[in-house]
């Protein structure tokens, strides 16, 4: 083989410079660079191989992708100053089955070091690679403008994940939910939660039950799979105000259960509170040396006392107190130990009585869920307490109270903690609310 060494090749006449003949290839040295060619803009389109499955592009290439046995993704080559791609919907089929383009390594697309889904039918895209602080840039759409997919960022409380692309923020305790950056999507910035109150204290000496914490919640189902999004209490039961997330912070306010004090009524238990979104404590339980003592107005209601004497009682607490649409929560038992009302279910009956059911929700990630279609309770009544006109106590409601007894008979019990279910009648504590946030990372 030859070797020619010159500085410059100039043509003899004219200004036209012919390299190689047709059918020639003319290639650069291994490791060699050009410059002064440039590119006009355009790509070599590789017709001869339509794209089906997962691939890797070359630079001053374009691709045709056929999506319609479903999804795939392009990656892109390591970018360099002046690299161009170019690839187009083959078949329609992007809004049907996306296809995902990835930046190689930490490369970024627009800007924004993370992938992008094109979903627009028909659509086609050309990106140059300008530099690292921008990297690949569409220079040209058929459609829309494409940077590089953003979703939720943020901190606050346990973070958990659940059904692969959610994250779960639970808040048993006052807190922040610190929002650093939003979703390009912005349906995704809609996201689900749920608000549990404190539940109601119980009142002691013939004292009724106290109420289930209120119960708010929220279930985005425009960005949800049908098996992890999060279940609607009560057959479908409308789910509340939406709240869409801005890159801020969001205090937390968890609220602690009602207490009780011998002889007297309870205490309504404390409201959490998420944004805009505020659940009222559990009302506490009537009680108290003349019997007669009516319960407190809440989140839900709570039961009323009694006098053992002559089996008289007073007005049961009123549920839903302050109004909310929908309701969250109901009223409590009007009774001799009256029971606390529950969430959306089911109102307190006459002592003694099962407290009030509890809302039941599943895919928030909560402990006691054994799966993504499983449910676990909040906000149920706490359960009348025996006494000289009733035969026996009865257990609270589920959602979070447990048994409770009279207290010639046995010791009273409390909410269960971080579900808002109102204290067991004759003394029981409520128990403590929570707040909890789920939405798409990815």
């Amino acid at each position: 083989m030859s070797k020619i060494e010159v500085n410059t090749v100039a043509p003899q006449c004219g200004t036209t410079l012919t390299l190689g003949e047709s059918g020639d290839t003319v290639t650069l040295g291994s490791g060699a660079s050009q410059s002064g060619f440039g590119r006009t803009g355009t790509v070599d389109w590789q017709t001869g191989s339509i794209k089906t499955s997962t691939f890797t592009a070359a630079n001053g290439e374009g691709y045709f992708a056929d999506t319609s046995s479903g999804a795939i993704t392009m990656n892109l080559p390591a970018g360099t100053a002046g690299n161009i791609v170019s690839v187009v919907d083959y078949t329609n089929t992007f809004n049907n089955n996306g296809l995902t383009i990835t930046p190689n390594g930490s490369q970024k697309i627009g800007g924004v070091a993370n992938s992008i889904t094109l979903t627009t039918v028909g659509q086609s895209v050309t990106f140059v690679y300008v530099d690292d602080t921008e990297g690949w840039k569409n220079v040209q759409d058929s459609t829309s403008n494409v940077t590089g997919e953003t979703f939720i960022t943020a901190t606050g409380g346990t973070i958990t994940t659940v059904c692969t692309n959610f994250k779960v923020h639970t808040f048993t305790g006052p807190g922040t939910f610190c929002v650093s950056q939003i979703a390009t999507t912005a349906a995704d910035n809609t996201i689900d939660y749920l608000v549990v109150a404190g539940g109601g204290g119980a009142g002691s000496f013939n004292g009724g039950a106290g109420g289930g914490g209120g119960f708010r919640y929220y279930a985005n189902t425009t960005n949800n799979s049908q098996t992890c999004a999060p279940g609607s209490p009560l057959n479908n039961f409308p789910s509340g105000t939406a709240i869409t997330l801005t890159a801020t912070a969001f205090p937390i306010t968890v609220g602690s259960g009602g207490t009780t004090s011998p002889q007297s009524p309870g205490s309504q238990g404390n409201s959490s509170v998420f944004s805009t979104i505020t659940s009222a404590g559990g009302g506490f339980g009537g009680g108290g040396p003349s019997g007669t003592t009516v319960g407190g107005n809440g989140g839900s209601g709570g039961g009323s006392g009694g006098s053992a004497p002559t089996c008289s009682f007073a007005a049961a607490g009123t549920g839903n107190t302050p109004p909310t649409n929908p309701a969250q929560g109901t009223n409590g038992g009007q009774g001799k130990g009256g029971a606390g009302g529950g969430a959306l279910v089911a109102a307190g009956g006459p002592g003694p009585a099962v407290g009030g059911a509890g809302a039941g929700v599943k895919g928030f990630g909560t402990s006691g869920e054994s799966g993504p279609n499983s449910s676990r309770y909040f906000s149920g009544g706490g359960g009348g307490g025996k006494g000289g006109c009733a035969p026996a106590a009865q257990p609270g409601g589920i959602g979070g109270a447990g048994n409770n007894y009279y207290v010639d008979c046995g010791a009273t019990q409390a909410g269960t903690a971080n579900t808002g279910g109102g204290g067991g009648g004759d003394g029981g504590t409520g128990g403590s609310g929570v707040v909890i946030i789920r939405y798409k990372f990815q």
